[in-house]
C-alpha cells in the first residue's frame, strides 16, 4: 500500500477515477500466462517479477488502471522487472512507488554525497524511511522528522542521526541547533546541504531557512498543501537550488532489487496481512499509524 491509496478512497487526489477501480499500485508475483500472440520475450511461466506500475497509455495501477489488490493482474511484458534470487515477494512489492521515488530523489536528482547533512521531513512512511536508508548508505548525516515518540525511536533504529517532532513549530531553531545557522554568501557556514521535502505547506518556508548557502531542496509532492506561503528572497540570497523529482525509473527499480539481493538494503515493513484485511491496513494509513510499508498478500 502507498499513501495515495487512502487518498483515492477519500477522493482527495484531484483525479478523475474510472469506476469500478481495484486499488493498489505496487505488486510482485509469478508470471501466470502470456496473452495471445505474445512469445514471452525471454520470460517463462513461473518466473518471479515485480511490476513497474506505470502502464503506457493506461496510467498508474490503482489510479487510472485496475490495481494490484487482485488474484491476477494483466500488464505489458515491458513492465516486468525480474526479482533476483534471495529477494522475497514482500520486499519486492514494497519498492516501486515509495522506494523508487526515494531513490530518484536522493541519488538521481539531489545527488546526495557522503559527508553531507540531509534533512528528511515526514520520514516515517515508505518514501521517508527509504530516504533515510539511502542517505545513510551513501554516508550522509541524517536529520529526520516523525510524528510520535515511537516513530522517532524507529527512525533512530534505521539509522537517523538526529530526530525531531514533525509538528514542532520551532523546526528552524531545532535544525539550526544541530546543523548551524546559514550565513549569506558563506559556503563554510552552517545549515543542511539537502532538504528532502514532499510535505509542502508550512514546511516549505522553514526548509529554505535551514538550507546552507548553495544548498538544495528536492521535492516529489506536497501532502500538506501545494500552494504554500514562502519567502523567495532566501532562494536568490543564498543561491539555493529547488529540484523537482517525479516518480521513478525502471532502471532504478532494478538497482533497488540488486541492493536487497546484495544485503545493502532491507525495506522497512510495518505489517504483512492477507488481502482480506485491506480495510484494517487502509485504516492504519489514514490514521497515520504506519511506519514504513504495509504489505497485502494473496
Amino acid at each position: 500500500l502507498n499513501g495515495f491509496d487512502p487518498m483515492m478512497l477519500a477522493g482527495t487526489t484531484g483525479l478523475r477515477i474510472p469506476f469500478p477501480m481495484t486499488p493498489c499500485g505496487d505488486a510482485a508475483g509469478e508470471v501466470a500466462a502470456f496473452g495471445p500472440g505474445t512469445d514471452g520475450a525471454g520470460w517463462q511461466v513461473g518466473d518471479r517479477a515485480m511490476i513497474d506500475p506505470i502502464i503506457a497509455d493506461r496510467g498508474m495501477l490503482g489510479e487510472k488502471a485496475p490495481g494490484a489488490a487482485a488474484e491476477y493482474l494483466a500488464v505489458p511484458l515491458e513492465n516486468l522487472v525480474p526479482i533476483p534470487d534471495g529477494v522475497s515477494y514482500e520486499h519486492a512489492a514494497a519498492l516501486p512507488v515509495a522506494y523508487g521515488t526515494a531513490l530518484r530523489m536522493v541519488e538521481d536528482r539531489a545527488r546526495v554525497q557522503a559527508g553531507e547533512t540531509v534533512l528528511i521531513l515526514g520520514a516515517t512512511g515508505g518514501v521517508g524511511t527509504c530516504s533515510v536508508q539511502l542517505c545513510k548508505r551513501i554516508g550522509a548525516e541524517v536529520i529526520a522528522t516523525g510524528g510520535s515518540p515511537g516513530k522517532l525511536d524507529r527512525l533512530r533504529a534505521i539509522g537517523a542521526d538526529h530526530v525531531l517532532p514533525s509538528r514542532s513549530n520551532e523546526l528552524v531553531r531545532l535544525v539550526r541547533e544541530i546543523a548551524g545557522r546559514p550565513r549569506y554568501h558563506d559556503p563554510e557556514s552552517g545549515g543542511v546541504d539537502v532538504v528532502v521535502n514532499y510535505i509542502g505547506g508550512a514546511t516549505w518556508a522553514a526548509s529554505l531557512k535551514v538550507l546552507r548557502f548553495q544548498g538544495r531542496m528536492v521535492t516529489c509532492g506536497a501532502t500538506a498543501g501545494y500552494d504554500p506561503s514562502t519567502d523567495i528572497r532566501y532562494i536568490w540570497s543564498f543561491e539555493q537550488t529547488i529540484i523537482g523529482s517525479d516518480g521513478w525509473s525502471r532502471e532504478g527499480l532494478a538497482r533497488l532489487l540488486a541492493m536487497i539481493a546484495d544485503g545493502e538494503l532491507e525495506p522497512v515493513i510495518h505489517a504483512v496481512r492477507p488481502v482480506e484485511d485491506v480495510r484494517t491496513a487502509m485504516g492504519e494509513l489514514m490514521r497515520r499509524q504506519v511506519f514504513g510499508k504495509s504489505i497485502l498478500t494473496l
